[in-house]
């Protein structure tokens, strides 16, 4: 069960991310839910070295969120520099 819902977070994440980052982004859904997991990893890893969550400790909606617009923005660089 715990792929599954980390399957379906990850779509709401990524999703929510790519609505609220400007610009087109041209990824399917497999992307985005990579993407939307992704950006929950960064945002536990980016978390536990500021202080906010303890090892081990899952990210909130909101910074799963603000980490998928990180890595979507990178993402953006790297596919407009080819």
């Amino acid at each position: 069960m715990g792929i599954i819902s980390m399957i379906i977070v990850g779509l709401i994440v990524g999703l929510i991310a790519r609505a609220i980052m400007p610009g087109e982004q041209k990824m399917g859904i497999v992307m985005t839910i990579i993407l939307g997991i992704v950006g929950a990893l960064v945002a536990g890893y980016l978390g536990v070295a500021v202080g906010w969550y303890e090892a081990g400790e899952s990210a909130g909606w909101i910074a799963s969120i603000i980490g998928a617009i990180i890595v979507l923005f990178i993402y953006g660089l790297i596919v407009k520099k080819t």
